[in-house]
């Protein structure tokens, strides 16, 4: 999906730098063309071997740097950039950026491009929540700077509170919007269905199919790439949903019925990509079914159809 993409990517000095080597690797997957420029102190956390070995290109570490081709690597790689991925990125260095200070490799890159610039926060919780780092983050925001927020969780010091860097995916995702998205889709509500459908017939047994939810999946995030406003209602999956998408989990066929007829008089478009099941059992039991007690077969009944129904609830509304 970022085939022919030009990412660069600025490791700075914190203990989250080894999660970046994740998302090198998950670009990369992307079919993405990224190089590597690491600080000073970056190269305490993780080395340039690792980053190069990942990224499959040099990694450079100052303005002068002997793998470089030319001494104004800062404008040729701020030139070279579709977008600039700083992950994670340390107090220290959002408050030079913030200030205009070019005293590295990776701030001057920062100064010199027109490309967007993604800054990926992570830090101590006191750090986060200090007035001076909020107000040097809310400079760079008013500034243009796209920022992948800090979340939540236990943090390198074995304390809990914000700081912790975003999740690889929100980070992934930050990416995708700023090199794909457009306003192509503005304004339109979609609904999108996937996944499978899972029909019980007790507490542990189900009727269900291989349905993975990939294909809804991206087409949600196709949308939403497209400026669209997306509600997924998805069955049982282990993907995770793009971000900013509505996103309303289902189990049965039943569930997604309902789902669906709530929410589709105020959809533009709907895609229905979900493998409902086609039939589920007549009987419940609240208890596990003793194997001795199963009958020699199990009577079924058709499941509601979704894709009908949605049809005249859209003509009842006029929406086409």
């Amino acid at each position: 999906m970022l085939s022919s993409k030009k990412i660069l990517i600025g490791v700075t000095g914190g203990i989250a730098a080894y999660k970046t080597c994740e998302i090198i690797r998950e670009l990369k997957r992307n079919h993405a063309d990224v190089r590597v420029v690491i600080t000073e102190a970056g190269t305490k956390f993780v080395t340039p071997l690792t980053l190069a070995t990942l990224s499959e290109n040099p990694v450079l570490t100052d303005m002068f740097d002997k793998a470089a081709s030319n001494t104004t690597i800062h404008i040729e790689f701020a030139r070279w950039a579709d977008v600039i991925l700083i992950c994670p990125a340390t107090a220290n260095t959002i408050a030079r950026i913030a200030n205009g200070f070019a005293d590295n490799l990776l701030t001057t890159l920062a100064l010199a491009t027109t490309s967007p610039v993604i800054l990926c926060p992570a830090m101590n919780k006191e750090m986060y929540q200090n007035p001076m780092y909020q107000r040097n983050a809310e400079r760079l925001k008013q500034a243009g700077h796209i920022f992948v927020e800090s979340e939540v969780g236990e943090l390198a010091c074995g304390e809990y509170g914000w700081g912790r860097l975003a999740d690889a995916p929100h980070i992934i995702n930050a990416v995708k919007r700023a090199l794909l998205g457009t306003k192509e889709l503005a304004g339109k509500k979609m609904l999108i269905t996937a996944g499978r459908t899972e029909e019980p017939l007790d507490p542990v047994r189900f009727i269900t199919n291989y349905s993975s939810g990939k294909m809804g999946f991206a087409v949600a995030e196709a949308a939403a790439l497209r400026g669209a406003e997306v509600t997924l209602i998805s069955g049982p999956n282990d993907l995770t949903p793009f971000d900013g998408i509505n996103y309303i989990e289902i189990q049965t066929s039943d569930q997604m019925a309902a789902a669906v007829e709530r929410v589709l008089p105020d959809q533009d478009i709907v895609v229905m990509a979900a493998a409902v099941a086609d039939f589920k059992p007549v009987a419940y039991s609240a208890q596990k079914l003793k194997k001795k007690k199963f009958a020699a077969s199990i009577e079924l009944e058709r499941t509601k159809d979704i894709l009908k129904k949605s049809f005249v609830i859209k003509i009842l509304t006029s929406s086409f």
